[in-house]
């Protein structure tokens, strides 16, 4: 497996495919990104560790996202189990769940790093769900705990971002996936800078359109009916272009591994 350098433009590439991999089944790349989001609402519920699990869980359901999406490109429907391939019994589902936990725990650091900033406000308000005031999310230490998460994030989701699909469908061990995905992705900076741009770009006119019909339709209470499946919808093909990240990055084995 060798790591390939992209042009910029690439980035850009990838959307597009995303995007029109998504209108061959839109129907199944929706529902499975809300069960998606439902599975790890329903999971960080649970009183005891909840939102470890959640995390934990996250690596494996990226990867089912793109099996589905493998499965999309081949003119056929991915079914809901797709979603829940990598934690089928079979010899990935191993490092699969010790990559999930080496990504809470990583998780676990960074709001760790943002309590020392404004004593755990923000954590709270994200994992909690503690409602927040305007004075609080106004408030200077407020404000620089989230730029420290995202600052740290920023490093984590790039050794993460591969990860799932190089140990679940090549093999590779879970300490080896987090380099080789941080590899991919800083050799590959300008590409994913322009992703990132363009995804940004799409999400922005998803709001744009759901304000301009609420105006239209002189309803600005619709604004939250019209956003929120709209914005569900292009999240599932903000997904749906992940794998194209990860073939355009690594020239794949000769033979590899099928999904179980």
């Amino acid at each position: 497996m060798n790591l390939n350098i992209v042009p910029a433009k690439t980035g850009a590439l990838w959307v597009r495919q995303g995007i029109r991999t998504f209108w061959r089944q839109p129907l199944a790349m929706t529902g499975l990104f809300f069960l998606f989001m439902a599975t790890i609402s329903l999971v960080s519920l649970l009183p005891i560790g909840g939102s470890a699990i959640a995390l934990a869980l996250l690596p494996a359901l990226t990867l089912g996202m793109m099996a589905a999406t493998q499965t999309a490109t081949e003119a056929r429907f991915p079914m809901p189990g797709t979603l829940f391939v990598a934690l089928k019994a079979g010899p990935r589902r191993g490092p699969m769940l010790q990559l999930g936990a080496a990504y809470a725990g990583a998780f676990a650091l960074v709001m760790a790093a943002s309590m020392l900033v404004d004593g755990g406000t923000f954590a709270r308000i994200y994992l909690g769900g503690e409602s927040a005031t305007p004075e609080v999310l106004g408030s200077e230490a407020f404000q620089s705990a989230v730029w420290v998460s995202m600052l740290l994030y920023l490093p984590l989701s790039m050794m993460f971002w591969h990860a799932p699909a190089l140990v679940y469908w090549h093999g590779v061990s879970p300490v080896k996936s987090l380099f080789f995905s941080w590899m991919a992705c800083w050799r590959n900076l300008k590409a994913f800078a322009v992703y990132l741009l363009v995804w940004s770009i799409v999400f922005m006119s998803a709001g744009m359109v759901a304000l301009l019909v609420s105006m239209l339709l002189g309803n600005p209470q619709l604004l939250t009916a019209v956003l929120m499946p709209l914005v569900l919808m292009v999240a599932a093909m903000f997904f749906t272009s992940m794998l194209f990240t990860v073939r355009d990055c690594f020239t794949a084995l000769p033979h590899p591994i099928e999904p179980v």
